[in-house]
C-alpha cells in the first residue's frame, strides 16, 4: 500500500511539472504539509543564503506576508510597495537593482488577492533575469487557472497550493522549483520541518515519500482534482470559464450599481473587489449573513482604507452558478 501511496505521490509531482513549463527537465516538484503560507516559508527559508538580501515587490498583504515570513527568518529585506491598488512600478524594479547589488532574490505575488489584482509578470520576470537574481514566484491564486509556462518567465521557484485552481482541498502546498538552484540549497534552512532541500531530497531518493506525516487524504482528493483539469481540457479551458464567470459577475454587478475596485487592465479572473454602494444604508455585516443564509459566502474587503468587499470566481463554479450569485445579490439589496 505505501508503494503504491508513493507512486501516486510521483505521479502528481510530474504532471504539476508539464502544466507549469515545455521545459520540465529543468524542475522538480516538492510537496509541503500545511497552507500554502508554510510553503512560502518554506521556499524563503531554505532558498537565501545567510548572506543573501530577497526584495519583495509587494502591492497588497500576501505581498506583505512574504516580507513578514523573511524579516522574522533575519533575513535582509527590502519591500518596493507600490500601494494596494497599483501595479508594480517596474521601472522602480529596475533601478532598484541596478542601485542595490547585494540584493540576491527576488519574491511577487502574481494574483494579489487583497484586490485582486493581476501583476505583470512577464515584465517583472524580464528585469528580474536582466539583473541575474533569483525569482520567485508566488502562483498561489494562479497556477492551475492562469496560462504560463515558468521556464519562459524565468521563474526559479513558483509556489501553489491544492486548494487554489486546481480544485483540491486544503492540507498541502507544493513548490516547483528549478533543479540547478535547489540543489545549491543543501544546509540552508532555517526550520526542521520546512525545510525545502531535504523534503525533496527524501522524496527524490525515497520515490515520493514525505518526511513526516503525509497529508493523505488531501493527497488522493488532489490527484483527482488533477483528473478532473484535465476532463476540462486543461489549464486553458478553465482559464476560460473563469475569465467568463468574472465577466458575468462584473457586468451584472455594474447593473445593481457595484462598481469594481480596478480597472480592468489590471483586473485578474480569479477575485473582484467591489466598492460598497454609494447609499448610506448599506451594512455590509447584514449583507454578508444574508448571502450566507442564501448558500453563499462572500469575503469582506483586504484594501486598508477604502470600503470593499470581494467576490471569488474560481473553483467548481459554472456560469449559472454566477447568475444565481447575482439574483441573490439582488434580493439581499432591493
Amino acid at each position: 500500500m505505501a508503494d503504491e501511496y508513493n507512486q501516486l505521490v510521483q505521479h502528481i509531482r510530474q504532471k504539476l511539472l508539464h502544466l507549469a513549463t515545455e521545459s520540465p527537465d529543468k524542475y522538480t516538484t516538492v510537496l509541503m504539509q500545511g497552507s500554502g503560507t508554510f510553503s512560502v516559508e518554506s521556499v524563503i527559508g531554505t532558498t537565501i543564503p545567510e548572506n543573501g538580501k530577497l526584495l519583495v515587490v509587494a502591492n497588497g498583504a500576501y505581498g506583505e506576508r512574504i516580507a513578514t515570513i523573511s524579516t522574522k527568518l533575519k533575513i535582509d529585506t527590502v519591500v518596493l510597495n507600490s500601494g494596494e491598488t497599483s501595479p508594480p512600478d517596474v521601472h522602480l524594479l529596475n533601478k532598484k537593482l541596478k542601485e542595490d547589488p547585494d540584493i540576491t532574490h527576488v519574491a511577487v505575488v502574481h494574483c494579489e488577492t487583497t484586490t485582486g489584482m493581476l501583476n505583470p509578470l512577464e515584465e517583472i520576470s524580464n528585469i528580474v533575469k536582466k539583473h541575474d537574481k533569483i525569482f520567485t514566484l508566488d502562483a498561489m491564486s494562479s497556477f492551475g487557472g492562469i496560462e504560463m509556462d515558468i521556464d519562459k518567465l524565468h521563474v526559479d521557484y513558483l509556489i501553489s497550493s491544492a486548494n487554489k485552481c486546481i480544485q483540491g482541498v486544503p492540507g498541502f502546498g507544493f513548490i516547483i522549483a528549478k533543479k540547478d538552484q535547489l540543489e545549491k540549497c543543501k544546509d540552508n534552512a532555517r526550520s526542521l520541518s520546512l525545510d525545502l532541500y531535504n523534503q525533496w531530497k527524501v522524496m527524490e531518493d525515497q520515490n515520493g515519500k514525505w518526511r513526516f506525516t503525509s497529508p493523505t487524504h488531501v493527497v488522493h482528493a488532489f490527484h483527482q482534482a488533477l483528473k478532473e483539469l484535465e476532463q476540462e481540457g486543461g489549464i486553458k479551458a478553465r482559464a476560460q470559464r473563469y475569465a467568463e464567470n468574472q465577466k458575468i459577475l462584473v457586468n451584472g454587478m455594474k447593473d445593481l450599481h457595484f462598481e469594481p475596485l480596478l480597472d480592468e487592465e489590471y483586473q485578474s479572473p480569479i477575485i473582484t473587489s467591489f466598492y460598497y454602494p454609494d447609499h448610506q444604508e448599506f451594512d455590509f455585516r447584514l449583507f454578508y449573513h444574508k448571502m450566507k443564509d442564501k448558500g453563499f459566502v462572500i469575503y469582506p474587503g483586504k484594501v486598508t482604507h477604502l470600503q470593499t468587499f470581494r467576490i471569488g470566481h474560481i473553483g467548481d463554479v459554472s456560469t449559472k452558478d454566477m447568475e444565481h450569485l447575482l439574483a441573490s445579490i439582488k434580493q439581499c439589496c432591493y
